[in-house]
């Protein structure tokens, strides 16, 4: 009792240098360790051989506790005490200095129980200061309410603070250990009763009492009953403590029934994690959404871990971003079936993902449109309040004032008939202006394929060579379908004339049950991870508009195609 007494100063050391995760907070405080225990070491060897009685100022022991050894007398009795306890207390302050790195370095809840054990490391040394001098300044009758303190901090706190960094971290396995306990705890009590049923039973029928036959057949009874209610009990508990994961078919039913129930957008994906949580019971899961490689946002349940699993997101070969789970210990992580689920809901997850992106590109493209419509109905108000319409009033002055001076003055009424002419003229330029911004006349005049060959013309110079690659005749198409056709050849040439660097540009036009264009140059391509422009953002709404589909394939000094499939009905 009293070697532990006297080392309690390093095993708080010892404490300090792993608390609160279990490790070492850098392979440098080894040393430190090493320097703990040789320091325990020396206190207690210089107590052992000293003349010195042992005190008993913080136990429940009266008096003193004699030493029985006594190998040294004298000034070097009291010289290797002093030295033990000296080394102890440079031991305690690198313990001390040990929690000071550790807060600074830690972040989030670590930092937090680290505070709050430097907290509770503080009242005890109060206590220790308060106790000291009021054994040494004080009479014995004086009250020692350091030591109260002292034991508040170490016989309370240290536990308290414990038990909660063990509990956060899972340093002790405590799940495994509650399952492995309510297996077993039930297993016995069952087979105690099996047991005890069988021999009752058995002696009632052959009326034998304390006979060893009867025993041994109750327990062949009880022993083959042991395997089959062993398995079932631990299926009952692990079905309690982590949900589902046994019998896949049900997690995937729950998850995929959840994901149809929720509202569409950002509904979806908290009912999957919601329900992933509620079903599998991981201590920690979260939806972490990517876009162009950055991560978005970060949808979460339960309280993150360090030890976690991640599963990519992918659905139709587009990554959206990854499913954490939270592993539940260092020696009960997921197995492979379980990795195989995870990996199904994952698969799950990540269809429910790119619905809701799609459902939220949607409305964004809808109010899109609707800003668009109503700033082309401003414009068309602007134009026609501000510029026809005083234009076509002053017409209508000057006419009127150029019908009375026919009879009277016909010459000067000419003159002025002339320059009506030329307003007229302007304001039919003005019509025809607002008229080309509707459609473009291009089309009208020469159908999709000559009015993008008249684009294509355009941006063909001595650098860049632009083919148009389309039959002649086209089936009708319908009016939006041309208009989008038009202004994505024109933008993507546009684009590989301002960015590709390339010497030739091919322009392909197809009608198959959807009208296909196609544009392809032999440039520099487009980086890895690089983000879409306004152009190519243009180029996205425009068939998003009409329900269709694009494909961009780029390359790094091998050149881009761009595909759109545009439906349409003839």
């Amino acid at each position: 009792m009293w070697s532990i007494y006297l080392a309690h100063p390093v095993a708080f050391t010892l404490y300090s240098l792993w608390f609160p995760n279990g490790r070492l907070a850098s392979a440098k405080w080894w040393p430190a360790r090493v320097y703990a225990l040789a320091a325990a070491g020396a206190l207690v060897g210089g107590t052992v051989v000293g003349a010195e009685p042992i005190g008993s100022h913080f136990t429940s022991i009266p008096g003193r506790l004699h030493n029985p050894t006594r190998l040294l007398e004298g000034d070097t009795a009291d010289l290797s005490q002093a030295a033990g306890w000296a080394l102890s207390m440079l031991a305690v302050l690198l313990g001390v200095i040990a929690l000071i790195v550790r807060m600074r370095r830690a972040t989030g809840r670590e930092r937090a129980q680290v505070k709050l054990l430097i907290t509770v490391v503080a009242v005890s040394a109060v206590g220790f200061v308060a106790h000291f001098f009021t054994k040494t300044l004080l009479p014995d009758s004086a009250p020692d309410v350091g030591v109260a303190v002292l034991k508040l901090g170490f016989v309370v706190g240290l536990p308290a603070v414990t038990a909660f960094a063990a509990l956060y971290h899972g340093l002790f396995e405590l799940n495994l250990a509650i399952n492995r306990a309510l297996v077993y705890g039930t297993l016995t009590v069952v087979v105690v009763v099996l047991y005890a049923l069988a021999v009752g039973i058995l002696g009632a029928l052959f009326q034998l009492r304390g006979n060893f036959l009867v025993s041994v057949v109750a327990t062949g009874l009880v022993a083959v009953a042991f395997a089959p209610l062993r398995t079932r009990l631990q299926r009952a508990v692990d079905r309690l403590m982590y949900g589902e994961r046994d019998r896949p078919y049900e997690v995937l039913t729950a998850v995929g029934s959840r994901i149809g129930s929720a509202q569409p957008g950002d509904q979806v994906l908290v009912a999957v994690v919601e329900t992933v949580t509620r079903v599998l019971r991981p201590p920690y899961a979260a939806l972490r959404l990517e876009d162009d490689g950055h991560t978005t946002r970060t949808i979460e349940s339960g309280e993150p871990v360090a030890d976690q699993l991640a599963v990519t997101l992918e659905h139709q070969g587009e990554r959206s971003g990854a499913m954490i789970f939270g592993q539940r210990g260092p020696r009960d992580r997921f197995s492979d079936p379980e990795r195989r689920l995870l990996e199904d809901v994952a698969r799950q997850a990540a269809a429910a993902v790119q619905a809701s992106r799609l459902a939220t590109d949607l409305l964004r493209s809808r109010e899109r449109l609707v800003n668009a419509r109503e700033e082309e109905r401003r414009r068309l108000r602007r134009d026609l309040h501000d510029g026809l319409g005083p234009a076509l009033g002053a017409l209508i002055l000057k006419l009127g004032s150029a019908r009375a001076l026919i009879a009277r003055d016909p010459s000067e009424a000419d003159r002025r008939l002339v320059g009506l002419e030329r307003d007229a003229q302007a304001i039919l330029a003005d019509v025809r202006r607002l008229v080309y911004g509707l459609r473009p006349p291009a089309l009208d005049d020469l159908g999709l394929v000559g009015a993008i060959r008249q684009s294509a013309a355009g941006f063909s110079n001595g650098a860049l060579t632009v083919v148009v690659d389309a039959p002649e005749d086209l089936p009708a198409l319908p009016a939006a379908v041309e208009v989008a056709a038009l202004r994505i050849a024109q933008e993507a040439i546009a684009n590989v004339a301002r960015h590709a660097g390339a010497r030739r540009c091919r322009v392909g036009l197809r009608v198959n049950g959807a009208l296909r264009l196609e544009v392809a140059d032999d440039g520099v391509g487009l980086e890895a991870g690089s983000r879409a422009g306004v152009g190519l953002t243009s180029i996205r709404e425009r068939v998003a508009e009409i329900g269709g589909s694009l494909s961009i394939e780029a390359k790094t000094q091998q050149g881009t195609r761009l595909v759109a499939v545009l439906p349409h009905r003839s």
